[in-house]
């Protein structure tokens, strides 16, 4: 199979050859870092090597559990917050019919997401979909005591058990946490529940490819096994010492940090296939939560084209020159559709009439690039030969591996995240937490 490429010609304008030679050094240098454990956040290293390492028996347990909470449910609930619900959610949204909930007639059930806000209408609304359904629960966190998500848990098995009896948690509730500390793995063993293991080494926003990921995906019935595939496939070709010019996740972080010293402050990602839109949503967090520390680092926004044209369009072309574009571009759509010619002509269309309606986004795709370069916006291109599990998984590790180079580049911690912890204690002390009463004290000063 071929691999996703990169193409950088459309960032030319802006970074120079001797700009891309010294960074060219730096993603060297960092791969190396990277791969020899010498940088900050070294115990969080467990994603680099994953793919190839993720046994058969690990697999394949994955695949009975998802078996069997697609025989035995209508609704999965995965309940995560932040890595441990968007890598998955990703997956799961590029690989399905746009309108799969709608559908009467399906072989797997419905997969919902829980935990990953304090929405008390989301709630609600989602306890009462799951009224009078057999539903079955993915519990996915560390700790078990992470806000969100424990609150969702508690509502949903505490809703499980009542309409379906306790006893029915051992077969409909799975939970993925630490190997041997924590609450959610403290109720774990008491309660019997199938489990994986979240490893230590592994941060939420690197764990797609673990089960965090993993089963998830396989329960909403797609090929897991493909995904890790192009993800080996994708951690071969940028290895430590596959050369810059042939690696491109070394050229993607080269590059993105060249820009971002050219004045390049924001990195929007542009897809214009809209499966692709939690892709979107968890590249922002791989990157946003990596890089952006010590008051640096590239902000990641994201955009869907051609729809966020008619939105965002007038200030791409003409705001501020503080960005740069990434466009995912899917070579190979998964349908056919032409399009039709009428006798009036009213719309003035039949001049597209007989062509795929895929040729003309990808005219839209073009005539988009052209006019943002020339706009002054520079163009990293990033083209995906069609849309499956096996190439999901090259982007997925592509990602995670550029992010990896990038944050060294830029003299961060790519693998800690100091900064989200202030909202917890703000939140704990207006909520009156025991142990934070000094908290509460100070911060009632404040309001």
């Amino acid at each position: 199979m071929t691999n996703i490429t990169l193409s950088i010609e459309k960032t030319l304008n802006i970074i120079s050859k001797s700009d891309i030679e010294h960074y060219k050094l730096q993603a060297e240098k960092y791969i190396n870092v990277l791969h020899d454990g010498s940088g900050k956040g070294n115990d969080f290293l467990g994603w680099l090597n994953l793919p190839s390492t993720i046994s058969e028996q690990e697999i394949a347990a994955m695949e009975k559990t998802a078996e069997r909470l697609r025989k035995q449910c209508e609704i999965v609930v995965i309940i995560g917050i932040g890595g441990s619900y968007l890598g998955a959610k990703a997956i799961i949204e590029a690989l399905s019919n746009s309108f799969n909930w709608l559908q009467t007639k399906r072989k797997n059930p419905i997969i919902v997401f829980a935990g990953q806000n304090i929405s008390e209408d989301y709630l609600f609304e989602l306890q009462t979909l799951l009224q009078d359904k057999k539903f079955g629960i993915v519990c996915i966190s560390k700790s078990g005591t992470t806000t969100e998500p424990a609150l969702a848990f508690r509502l949903l098995k505490k809703q499980l058990e009542n309409q379906q009896g306790k006893a029915a948690g051992k077969d409909l509730i799975v939970c993925i946490t630490d190997k041997s500390r924590g609450a959610l793995r403290t109720l774990t063993t008491q309660e019997g529940y199938d489990t994986y293991v979240i490893e230590d080494n592994i941060g939420g926003r690197f764990s797609v490819l673990s089960p965090v990921g993993l089963l998830p995906i396989a329960i909403a019935g797609f090929n897991i096994r493909e995904l890790i595939k192009g993800a080996i496939c994708m951690q071969n070709a940028c290895g430590k010492d596959i050369p810059f010019e042939q690696n491109i996740a070394a050229q993607y972080a080269a590059i993105r940090n060249a820009l971002y010293q050219k004045g390049k402050k924001i990195e929007i990602l542009v897809n214009f296939q809209p499966k692709l839109h939690y892709m979107a949503e968890w590249w922002k967090q791989l990157y946003g939560e990596s890089e952006g520390k010590e008051h640096k680092g590239i902000f990641p926004a994201s955009v869907d084209f051609t729809t966020d044209l008619h939105s965002m369009g007038q200030w791409i072309q003409d705001g501020e020159r503080t960005i740069f574009e990434t466009v995912i571009s899917v070579n190979k759509p998964n349908a056919n559709v032409i399009f039709p010619k009428t006798d009036d002509n009213l719309d003035g269309l039949n001049f597209l009439a007989g062509k795929r309606v895929d040729e003309i986004n990808k005219m839209a795709e073009l005539g988009t690039m052209l006019a943002h370069v020339d706009g002054g916006v520079p163009n990293i291109k990033i083209e995906m030969p069609e849309l499956n599990e096996f190439y999901l998984g090259e982007l997925i590790y592509f990602f995670e591996k550029s992010c990896g180079i990038s944050g060294y580049i830029l003299e961060v911690n790519p693998f800690d995240q100091p900064g989200v912890e202030a909202y917890k204690k703000n939140m704990f002390a207006l909520l009156e937490k025991p142990g934070y009463e000094d908290a509460t004290k100070a911060i009632k000063q404040r309001l």
